[in-house]
C-alpha cells in the first residue's frame, strides 16, 4: 500500500449535524460526510447515473441521491437501496484538532 497523502478539506465546525459536503480537490470528486457523529469520505457521483451525490440529502443515516433515490451506507459506501448496483468509492479520513483530513 502507498504512502498516504492527507489534505485538509473542512473544520469539525462545518459539520456541527449530520450533513455532507461535496469537494473537488486533485482531480477527486468526492463528498465528507457525517452521520451520527462519525465522519466518512466518499465518491461524490452516484454509480447508478453520475448524478452527484452532495445535491441529495442524508436520510435516516443514508446518503441519498437526489436524482434515482438510491442509498448508500455512509460508512462504507454499499448499497442499502437501488437503484444503483456497485458501491462507492471510500477514502480514508482522520479528524484531527478540528480539522478534517481526507486521504487523496
Amino acid at each position: 500500500m502507498g504512502t498516504m497523502t492527507f489534505t485538509k478539506v473542512a473544520t469539525t465546525a462545518d459539520f456541527l449535524f449530520d450533513r455532507m459536503e461535496g469537494f473537488q480537490v486533485s482531480g477527486k470528486d468526492f463528498l465528507v460526510a457525517r452521520v451520527g457523529g462519525r465522519f466518512s469520505a466518499l465518491g461524490n457521483i452516484c454509480t447508478h447515473q453520475g448524478c452527484r451525490l452532495s445535491g441529495g440529502k442524508i436520510r435516516e443515516g443514508r446518503i441519498r441521491c437526489p436524482c434515482h433515490g438510491s442509498a448508500f451506507d455512509p460508512a462504507t459506501g454499499t448499497v442499502l437501496q437501488g437503484p444503483a448496483g456497485k458501491p462507492l468509492s471510500l477514502y480514508h479520513i482522520k479528524v484531527e484538532n478540528d480539522q478534517v483530513w481526507v486521504d487523496l
